[in-house]
């Protein structure tokens, strides 16, 4: 790697307790070697990131960082649980967390089975600074991304809830193209009850216009879309 080994500047280490701002992006570096630590802590630092470092897998799920934004940068082989070990667990807990593997024992099918797991990138070291700068800001933004995503889902989830079993059966039925006729005819009421059902709908979902609705409606969890033909939501 080509960051300056001899720091004139070392960063303090990372605790929960001074931490940084609940909302600031954290690099997660996880390495056992403390030299290249202290060097990509000082390179993310440099950036305007706020870096937190780890000597171990164990070290860093203690700590009890990972749900917080930013991305990881992950060593390969460390001893007890590797890299890749780490990448498994957190895809088994459901937390897609962006992984750049940074490592000098990498191999091709090392690499193939990284990427095929999600991996932002995978660099051997040594790496230039910039290579790696460009990985942390593509895994920043994709956390950030996937955040936005989630965020708009939970928001359509709770929107969601504040209909009635009728209302959700009517907006299932706009958003399969059906006509006001139609879904009287289907649910067996009037057109009349059915505008105001779909009026309702339209409220409670704040959308301004049947597109919206729609596109709401395709961000919420295909169990709970299927909820909608006339069952009760779990």
């Amino acid at each position: 790697m080509r960051v300056d080994q001899s720091l004139q500047r070392r960063s303090a280490p990372f605790s929960p307790q001074r931490g940084c701002e609940e909302g600031q992006s954290l690099v997660l570096i996880v390495d056992d070697d403390a030299p290249v630590r202290e060097a990509l802590s000082e390179l993310v630092l440099s950036v305007g990131f706020q870096p937190a470092s780890f000597a171990s897998t164990r070290e860093l799920l203690d700590a009890n960082v990972l749900d917080r934004p930013g991305c990881l940068i992950l060593d390969v082989r460390m001893p007890g649980a590797s890299g890749l070990d780490l990448q498994h667990h957190l895809a088994q807990s459901g937390n897609p967390k962006p992984i750049i593997f940074l490592t000098g024992h990498g191999d091709i099918p090392m690499t193939v089975q990284a990427m095929k797991a999600g991996a932002v990138d995978f660099l051997t070291k040594p790496v230039r600074d910039q290579t790696l700068l460009d990985a942390v800001i593509a895994g920043i933004a994709m956390d950030a991304a996937r955040r936005a995503d989630a965020a708009v889902v939970k928001r359509n989830v709770e929107r969601l809830e504040t209909l009635t079993p009728r209302e959700r059966e009517v907006l299932h039925a706009v958003a399969r193209g059906r006509l006001n006729k139609q879904i009287a005819f289907d649910l067996g009421i009037s057109e009349v009850t059915v505008k105001l059902h779909r009026g309702n709908v339209m409220r409670k979902m704040e959308a301004a216009s049947i597109g919206e609705l729609i596109r709401a409606w395709e961000t919420l969890p295909a169990p709970m879309r299927e909820a909608g033909a006339g069952k009760t939501l779990p």
